[in-house]
């Protein structure tokens, strides 16, 4: 993977690798709920989805039950929680920026976040 095709983005002003996370409501709702996911469940990861259940959606999981492989990029991290996409799907989404959210309501995803009421979600936009 070439670093040129990734974009730089901005997390309150840090610079990070690939993904940016909105301030909203909010301005420490990220922050808290990362917090209270690292708190209870140790080490995490968020991973991409593919498209199994909630569709494409970013998933945080415990990083000790999810396997990754050679299969998986490093695209930066959130909140120092690394994020990570399989490379084919990466293939798809590589010109394009994305924008990390999160919201309220469940999903129907695996993700650690879905018990506490909010989900996170991906913006994409094309890179000109």
């Amino acid at each position: 993977m070439s670093k040129s095709t990734v974009i730089s983005l901005f997390v309150r002003l840090s610079l990070i690798n690939f993904i940016t996370v909105p301030i909203r409501v909010s301005e420490n709702v990220w922050y808290f709920i990362v917090q209270e996911l690292k708190e209870k469940h140790g080490d995490l990861i968020f991973h991409q989805s593919g498209g199994c259940c909630d569709g494409s959606a970013p998933m945080i999981l415990p990083k000790e039950d999810f396997y990754l492989d050679d299969s998986d990029i490093l695209l930066g991290k959130l909140l120092e929680v690394p994020f990570y996409m399989n490379k084919d799907q990466f293939e798809y989404w590589k010109h394009t920026h994305l924008t990390i959210d999160i919201t309220e309501g469940r999903g129907s995803s695996f993700s650690l976040e879905i018990p506490l009421g909010v989900r996170f979600i991906v913006h994409s936009k094309l890179l000109e």
